[in-house]
This record gives structure tokens, C-alpha cells and sequence, in this order.
């Protein structure tokens, strides 16, 4: 074998040029300094980064798209909102709304239609309940500003005048009755006991002592005489009657009204020192009037104007006798000077007709009872409502003062019958009395010992005071009875029925 067979073969890579030795020499050495050219770039270029810029401008122009996009949705969106505003044709009424939003009322060279254009613009732009937010916010503030003011207006001199009468005439009355009060309190158990149990024994024997037709319409009403001898009846034919007690004679007819009378009530001094031609009665009829009455004549001896055209359906005498109160159906009720011949008080609060009153026994303050189914107290001697009597499902069609002077009992609608204590201005006990409307009630005048209810459902109840128990239903009537009575003597009872008869009704031992 030779010395080029004993070496491997080794390929020879192409663009290599081997010369002589010194050339390879001189190409080795330009082959290191390039390599330490490359390594000092690379270095250089690692501490170094080149700065590489990305432009943005396809990303600003994606959100100019998009926000243009979304500003043209709104505006298309307000206009459709602006084409279903409401704006007014009045063209006062578009300035007064510019003008609360803080806008010119008028631009140069603008007529109404541009107006209420301008207007509906604005209203869409910042929304269409702005208006009425602002007259909100403003009669707000008013509001909170006229809390912050006292104010009142001047009353006429016929008022000032009734109430410090009234004032003066109620503190010594208070007075004695509260001693009266301390004084029974002192009294032994025992005999406080006996007398009560004495009172119910009467009660639970009493039953129909005599029994009248008074009139071709139903008796809507009736009322004893202060010295429990007389009875006064009102019907639905207009005519009054006065009848004796207790054999039912008559003994005056008194004529004036037109149309259905509400009720007759006697002055509290009729029949004990009272003069017979002056006033002694008053009634009241479904067209508002009211006439004063003698008991010599059968025409009204006054008128008492301003109620017409409204219904009046009860009233009632000052326990002093100066003063009537009239229950209204333009939701008022009225308190007139006798002596004055005058209007003194014209008092609103009820949201519907006044049908009841009844005075207090001291004569300070007065309950009215509504078709809304409340009851107020109010102060005579300030106009103030001191009580607000809400309870009632229905309407309060009955109400009394207790002799005590804060027990009121209110009979309803909703059949029930309510004690009040003015004390602790609540209710104290709902009585279930009847199976229909309650249409009166009535306490026992000396002492308060009991109360008696008249019901639509023909029947009249008597209940014990305290506990408010049944002691006694009086049955008999053929139809509703509409009104209920007791004798200042706590002889007889009296009930007026819409079968056109009123009974009497005593113990079974004084037939």
C-alpha cells in the first residue's frame, strides 16, 4: 500500500483555497480579528437593544370608530326619546319651564313652535322628569321654610269673645266635678257595689212600657226633655212632634221643615228654668236647615242660615246652652252664638261629612265623629284638635261624653261600639254589639253607670260600665232602629224605629 492509501480520505470543502503556508497564516489571523470584531458587537449589542417601534395607529383609529359609534347610537337615541316628549301648547307654560331649568326664556327671531322645539330638546338632553324634580325640590324647600314660620290669622272679635266665655264658664264646672269624683272614690267598696248591683237589677227586668206611632215616615230621631216629662220625636215626613212621657200624648207638632229631619235636641235648660217663648229646641233637616223652636208656637221662632246646600245631620247644645253645634256634610261643623246670633267657629279636619257631636259635661271641649271613620276632640277654648280617634273600619254614626268627663263611647258602621279614655287618648275596649250598623249610643247621664246602643238590626242593648258587659237586649221594633234615648230620672228608655213607632221602655215593676 502506499502512503496515500495509509490516509484516510478526507473531502475537502468547497471555496477553500489552501496556498502557501504564509497565506494561511495571514488568513488565520484576519479570521481572529474578526471574530474578536464580532464579539465586541455582540457585546455592545447586548447592552445596547435596538429600539424596535410599533406603531399605534390602527388601535387609535379602532377607538375613534368605536367612540364615534357609540356617540351615534345616543343621539339617535335621544331624538327618538326627544319625538315622544310631551310638551305643552300653552306657550306660557313652555317659559315657565325654561325658566325653571335655568334656560332664556326667548332667543332672538324664536316664535312658540321654536320655543316648545328648544324646550323638548332640552328636556331629552337632561331627561324629562327634570321639571318636575325642580317644582319638587322647590315646594320641599317651602315647605321646611313654612315649619320654621309661625303663623295665623286673626280671628273675629265674636270668637275671642266665645271662648273666653267658654273658658270662664268650664274651669269651675272642671272643678267641681273632679271633687265630685274624689268624693265617690272614698266612698266604701261595699256601697259602691250594692249600688251598681242594684242599677243592674233594674236594667235586666226592663221591657216595652208603652209603645206610639208617630208619624207616616220612620222616626229618624228622639230626645227626653231635661226634666224627663217630654219627649221630642223627628221624622222623615219634616214634621216634629213633642210628646208627653210616659202616655204618649201629644202636645205640640211643630212644622217648618221640608224634607227629612236629622234630629231635635232640647236646650239644657228647657223645661227647668228656661221661659217657654224663647228657644227651648232646635232640629236640623237633610236640605241644611236648622230652626230654633218655642213651646208655645208650631213655626220656628229663627233660622239659622249657612249650611244650604248641604246636608245637616246632627247637632247639639252647649251644656251652657249659649252655643249649638251643627254637623255639616261639607265636612265641617259649625258652633254658633246664640247671644251673639252669630257663626263663631267654622271648623274643618274631617276628609268626609260630620255626622256627630256631643260636649263634654264641663263644656271645654267638644268629639265629632265622621263618615271617614274618625273621631277628634276638639279644645273650645283654643280650636285645637286635641284627640285623633282613628279605630273604626267604617263610618262613626253616634257619639257621647261619659258624666265622668274623658270616657266617649263611639258607635260605627263596622258594628261595633268603642270606649274612649280622653286621658290616655287610646281606645280602652271594643264592645261586638250588633249584627248590623250601630246607629247610636248613649251613656246613662247621672253617673255613667251603663251605656245603651240602637242597632239596624232591630234591637237596642244595654252595657254595664267598667266592664262593658251585656246586661240586657231590649227586642220589639219590626224595623231598624235609628236613634236611642235615656231620662235624666233613669226611669225610661226611648227608641225611635224606622217601623214608624218610638216605645218606652222601663222595669218590669213600674208597669
Amino acid at each position: 500500500m502506499s502512503d496515500d492509501e495509509d490516509v484516510p480520505y478526507i473531502k475537502k470543502p468547497r471555496n477553500i483555497h489552501y496556498g502557501s503556508l504564509e497565506e494561511a497564516e495571514r488568513a488565520r489571523l484576519a479570521a481572529a480579528e474578526a471574530n474578536e470584531d464580532s464579539n465586541e458587537k455582540g457585546e455592545s449589542s447586548a447592552a445596547n437593544p435596538p429600539q424596535v417601534h410599533i406603531s399605534t395607529e390602527y388601535m387609535e383609529l379602532e377607538d375613534a370608530m368605536s367612540r364615534d359609534k357609540q356617540a351615534l347610537l345616543e343621539e339617535f337615541e335621544r331624538r327618538r326619546k326627544a319625538r315622544s316628549i310631551n310638551v305643552s301648547t300653552d306657550d306660557a307654560e313652555v317659559k315657565r319651564n325654561l325658566r325653571q331649568l335655568g334656560e332664556p326664556i326667548c332667543l332672538f327671531g324664536e316664535g312658540p313652535p321654536d320655543r316648545r322645539s328648544r324646550l323638548r330638546e332640552i328636556l331629552s338632553r337632561i331627561g324629562e322628569d327634570a321639571v318636575i324634580r325642580r317644582e319638587a325640590e322647590e315646594e320641599r324647600k317651602q315647605f321646611e321654610k313654612d315649619l320654621e314660620t309661625t303663623w295665623y290669622h286673626e280671628g273675629p272679635e265674636s270668637l275671642r269673645i266665645a271662648r273666653l266665655w267658654i273658658a270662664n264658664y268650664s274651669l269651675p264646672r272642671a272643678k267641681a266635678r273632679l271633687e265630685a269624683t274624689k268624693n265617690t272614690t272614698d266612698l266604701p267598696t261595699a256601697t259602691k257595689t250594692a249600688k251598681k248591683q242594684e242599677i243592674q237589677k233594674k236594667l235586666q227586668i226592663m221591657t216595652i212600657y208603652s209603645s206610639q206611632i208617630g208619624d207616616t215616615r220612620p222616626i229618624s230621631y228622639c230626645q227626653f226633655s231635661p226634666d224627663s216629662k217630654l219627649l221630642a220625636t223627628a221624622s222623615w215626613s219634616g214634621l216634629c212632634k213633642v210628646w208627653s212621657v210616659p202616655d204618649c200624648t201629644l202636645k205640640q207638632t211643630l212644622k217648618g221643615h221640608a224634607c227629612n229631619v236629622g234630629a231635635i235636641i232640647f236646650h239644657p235648660k228647657a223645661t227647668i228654668s228656661q221661659e217657654e217663648n224663647i228657644c227651648n229646641m232646635a232640629s236640623c233637616a237633610g236640605d241644611g236647615s236648622v230652626k230654633l223652636w218655642d213651646f208655645q208656637n208650631e213655626e220656628p221662632i229663627a233660622d239659622i242660615e249657612g249650611h244650604m246646600p248641604h246636608r245637616v245631620s246632627r247637632l247639639g247644645f252647649h251644656p251652657s246652652g249659649r252655643f249649638l253645634g251643627t254637623c255639616c256634610f261639607d265636612c265641617s261643623w259649625r258652633l254658633w252664638d246664640l247671644h251673639q246670633c252669630t257663626e263663631v267657629l267654622h271648623q274643618e279636619g274631617h276628609v268626609k261629612p260630620v255626622y256627630c257631636i256631643s260636649f263634654q259635661i264641663d263644656g271645654s271641649v267638644c268629639a265629632t265623629g265622621g263618615l271617614d271613620s274618625f273621631g277628634r276632640v276638639w279644645d273650645l277654648r283654643t280650636g285645637r284638635c286635641i284627640m285623633f280617634m282613628e279605630s273604626h273600619l267604617k263610618a262613626i254614626l253616634g257619639i257621647d261624653f261619659s258624666p265622668d268627663g274623658y270616657h266617649i263611647a263611639t258607635s260605627s258602621e263596622d258594628n261595633t261600639c268603642k270606649i274612649w279614655d280622653l286621658r290616655k287618648r287610646s281606645v280602652l275596649y271594643t264592645i261586638p254589639a250588633h249584627t248590623n250598623l250601630i246607629s247610636d249610643v248613649k251613656f246613662q247621664r247621672d253617673g255613667g253607670d251603663y251605656l245603651i246602643t240602637s242597632s239596624y238590626d232591630g234591637t237596642a242593648k244595654l252595657w254595664t260600665n267598667r266592664t262593658w258587659q251585656p246586661l240586657k237586649t231590649l227586642s220589639g221594633h219590626d224595623g231598624k232602629i235609628m236613634s236611642v234615648d235615656i231620662s235624666t230620672d233613669n226611669q225610661y228608655i226611648a227608641t225611635s224605629s224606622y217601623d214608624r213607632t218610638f216605645k218606652f221602655w222601663a222595669p218590669e215593676e213600674q208597669k
